[in-house]
């Protein structure tokens, strides 16, 4: 490459690239500004996402919308029809035990239906190739009419042998007590069931607090009904029954939904708690794995023995994080190909981390390509210019700590790095940009006349503060700067 410099004196001058693309129709007005997408906006499982990927339900809710009707619109009847005879005639309590039941269970509710319940990540394509080809290498060599064994692995638990089984959609081997549910599309850990009436899966992470709001709604369910009764009651010893009912019609419509709903919820809250206290699954009971009717000698190796430690292990230990960072930015690690104007192509990487430095600045010339020799230093921009493309007039280098000979090639690096010569970079070799690169000038020792160049010219750490993902692309375009 060479260096179109007319004066002997700027030569040498560096200058600041330019982020924005230097094509014709873009020089006027600045580049629109690419807006970074979050994880949950490319989400490959079937689940809905709300307020910026905070809330994650299943796509299915509208059993949940109908649970949200019931409980409001049966609650909100008491408060306006029953609580205020009971407050007066009975206890002020009343109103106030109910509102906080209340809220207790719709808390329990949202938060068991707007969490994480434990997806598990799917595996990258280069992990999931990595497995393939373990599979392939344990399963040996493969011939006409030869059917692969089942994929699992087996590890010992307390004991206890447990089969981890492959998930083709995730490609993943799936940790224990994991399951894949088959409407949501994903895999979580430690899967009890899929509940529409919450909307969303019950795992690891929100399993407790669908127990509490199952538990919770059994206690107003029950409170509401005693008390609806209570005050039919009352109004029909002073007034009749049917007067009571005149008074009242609300109350007739409470009576109906708690008594047909309370066996169900109660019944439903009470498997729980058995799950609980023996530490089992709903998904591991359905199907029996911890029976004594599959042997004699198997057991559940997760129980801790105790009614109290498995109850305190499921409810009061400490809430495992979201594997999956729905919220996380979408890094780009694609490779695309810039144009030169020799017409030549390079790779220029587009991951970029936002903590980088400013634009990089360069010497003025027709041509630039990123490369570097040897391993790639981390972070480290490089810059190539051949020596015999300066003229006998130009100015020499000065000697500086860090400064040394490559070839036909000067590198700015670090004292305890390494002189390389210099290669152009293929799409595989190109310096990662997430650390600093070696910056290679021309070679002082093909100088052949005088003149000095002050350190500050060559690199300014000043103008590292500001640079962004159009930087490495502005590079390679320096020939129409």
């Amino acid at each position: 490459m060479y260096l179109g410099l007319d004066e002997p004196v700027r030569e040498c001058q560096y200058n600041q690239i330019c982020t924005r693309n230097s094509l014709p129709m873009e020089t006027l007005g600045h580049k629109k500004k690419k807006i970074p997408r979050r994880k949950w906006q490319v989400f490959p499982g079937r689940n809905r996402f709300y307020c910026n990927g905070r809330v994650m339900m299943a796509r299915q809710t509208g059993v949940f919308y109908l649970t949200l009707v019931l409980i409001m619109v049966t609650s909100g009847l008491f408060f306006a029809f029953d609580c205020p005879f009971l407050a007066s005639n009975l206890t002020p309590a009343i109103p106030v035990i109910g509102g906080v039941l209340f809220f207790f269970v719709l808390g329990m509710l949202f938060r068991a239906s707007f969490s994480d319940p434990g997806v598990l990540p799917r595996a990258t394509p280069d992990e999931a190739a990595d497995l393939e080809r373990q599979i392939g290498a344990a399963n040996g060599p493969s011939g006409p009419g030869y059917r692969p064994p089942p994929r699992t692995r087996e590890v010992v638990i307390n004991g206890q042998t447990v089969k981890l089984k492959y998930c083709f959609t995730c490609k993943i081997f799936r940790p224990p007590r994991a399951s894949h549910c088959s409407l949501c599309d994903n895999c979580v850990e430690r899967f009890d069931h899929h509940c529409p009436w919450v909307g969303n899966c019950v795992g690891k992470r929100n399993y407790r607090f669908f127990y509490l709001f199952i538990l919770s709604l059994s206690f107003l369910t029950v409170f509401i009904f005693a008390f609806v009764i209570t005050h039919v009651i009352l109004r029909s010893n002073r007034t009749g029954f049917l007067s009571a009912l005149k008074d009242s019609p609300a109350s007739v419509l409470e009576v109906l939904v708690c008594f047909f709903s309370v066996w169900s919820i109660v019944g439903l809250s009470g498997f729980h708690t058995y799950l609980i206290s023996s530490n089992q699954t709903t998904n591991e009971d359905i199907k029996g794995l911890w029976s004594n009717k599959r042997a004699k000698d198997n057991y559940n190796p997760y129980s801790y023995g105790n009614i109290m430690t498995n109850c305190c292990a499921a409810l009061c230990g400490p809430l495992p994080p979201s594997l999956i960072d729905r919220r996380g930015f979408i890094q780009s690690d694609t490779t695309q190909p810039v144009s030169h104007s020799n017409g030549s192509s390079m790779y220029a990487s587009t991951q970029l981390h936002t903590h980088m430095a400013a634009a990089t600045p360069l010497l003025h010339s027709n041509s630039v390509m990123i490369g570097g020799g040897g391993p790639p230093f981390p972070g480290k921009s490089s810059l190539v210019v051949p020596c015999a493309s300066l003229a006998p007039s130009q100015p020499s280098l000065p000697s500086m700590p860090g400064l040394s000979c490559a070839g036909d090639m000067l590198t700015l690096r670090d004292p305890d790095t390494h002189c390389h010569h210099h290669h152009f970079a293929s799409p595989e070799e190109t310096p990662s940009p997430s650390g600093p690169m070696p910056l290679t000038l021309p070679c002082a020792a093909h100088m052949t006349h005088g003149g000095h160049i002050h350190p500050a010219q060559l690199y300014d750490p000043a103008s590292q503060d500001s640079l962004h993902e159009d930087s490495v692309r502005g590079l390679v375009k320096l020939s129409s700067v």
